[in-house]
């Protein structure tokens, strides 16, 4: 019964691990003024008739916050990769100088920040759901430890457990929260 307990803790705490792990990469995409490679990772570009992603066919780099190069590995690939960047409609402006493609990334203004705040703070609401129905899902488990012959109070304790996991897994989704919406408001 003992390994029982110990596999609901563990799928939980594993479960929540990956919930804020998708998180992390959510806020990755929120772009807070400065550039990042992950900016770009929805870009499809038409590799010889198959879309493929952009980092697939080329080298993303970030020299300096404000700029994004784009290196093809196939220079012909150039102007489709433009193209592709320009379709995915984020606003980039990209210049192609025959070898790279220079983006710059424009600081957001007052009114675009408080979009990416709101953003993030749904981002956010998205991950604790995500916890919480983790964590119903681990309790609906204990309950069935308990109807296979668990102790009462076994199965309480692995409740309290349970919630002490969410708790934290919460917790560590606010601080991320709060430390993205410091880093989008930040000029």
């Amino acid at each position: 019964m003992n390994e029982e307990i110990q596999f609901v803790l563990d799928e939980t705490a594993e479960s929540m691990q990956n919930a804020l792990k998708h998180f992390e990469r959510e806020l990755q995409k929120i772009r807070a003024g400065k550039a990042s490679p992950q900016m770009l990772e929805r870009v499809m570009v038409d590799y010889y008739g198959t879309l493929t992603p952009i980092d697939q066919v080329s080298n993303i780099n970030t020299p300096d916050p404000r700029q994004i190069i784009v290196q093809p590995w196939d220079k012909s690939m150039l102007p489709v990769i433009e193209k592709a960047i320009m379709a995915a409609n984020l606003g980039f402006n990209p210049q192609n100088n025959g070898e790279v493609l220079r983006i710059q990334v424009p600081q957001p203004t007052e009114e675009r920040r408080r979009e990416l705040v709101k953003i993030v703070k749904n981002e956010a609401e998205n991950a604790r759901i995500a916890v919480r129905n983790i964590r119903r899902s681990s309790n609906e488990a204990a309950k069935k430890l308990e109807k296979m012959g668990a102790p009462e109070d076994v199965v309480k304790l692995l409740e309290k457990d349970i919630q002490v996991i969410t708790d934290k897994n919460i917790a560590l989704i606010d601080q991320m929260m709060e430390a993205k919406e410091k880093e989008v408001m930040t000029v």
